[in-house]
């Protein structure tokens, strides 16, 4: 190789063999979040596959970080860790889930699951990579996770599935309440035993 051809190879940077410490970080935890999303859909106790579901959102509040997206992180944090998460334990503890392992929770058909998991994963990465295979990001334009570019976008394009979403988290908190109101004939006949 010619000293000119390595002063070039130099010059250009680090190449697609050569990962920095952030493209390692990121492939990490996109493992680790990958494995807690596993244990979250195989697990058969309800509140550990919640729990897992904090670790792999987690997972992807990371990962936002690693992309310098860093108010698209804290909005995962509080939006999904924080309020959708603690509405599912919420609602697992006013129906009286099970706490321990629910035979409910295995229905026999995971061999039809799992297809339909992969094939649902290999349309949307063939929808993604489609979409984004001739786009280039401007480098030396806004950044992408800014507050103010992301603040426009959400506004501009996604305001529906927001209300949408918190509709749908509204029925199902009023939902868990009224099923834990609902009383068994048991504790029925405690109430009257103990009004006598």
């Amino acid at each position: 190789m010619s000293p000119a051809a390595t002063l070039a190879a130099t010059a250009a940077g680090p190449g697609f063999l050569s990962p920095t410490g952030v493209e390692i970080a990121f492939v990490l935890v996109g493992l680790a979040t990958l494995g807690a999303a596993l244990v979250t859909v195989t697990t058969k106790q309800l509140v550990h596959a919640a729990l897992w579901l904090v670790v792999a959102l987690g997972g992807i509040a990371v990962e936002y970080l690693l992309l310098t997206a860093e108010f698209i992180a804290w909005v995962q944090v509080l939006i999904y860790v924080g309020s959708v998460v603690v509405l599912l334990l919420f609602g697992l503890m006013l129906t009286k889930a099970p706490i321990g392992r629910s035979p409910d929770a295995d229905s026999g058909n995971r061999w039809v699951a799992l297809a339909v998991a992969v094939a649902a994963a290999a349309c949307l990465v063939w929808v993604v990579v489609d979409a984004f295979r001739t786009t280039w990001i401007d480098l030396d334009g806004p950044a992408r996770g800014s507050t103010k570019v992301s603040g426009e976008f959400l506004f501009q394009h996604w305001v529906l599935p927001f209300e949408a979403l918190s509709v749908l988290l509204l029925a199902a908190l009023v939902g868990a309440i009224v099923l834990s109101r609902k009383s068994d004939p048991a504790d029925a006949g405690d109430d009257k035993e103990r009004q006598r």
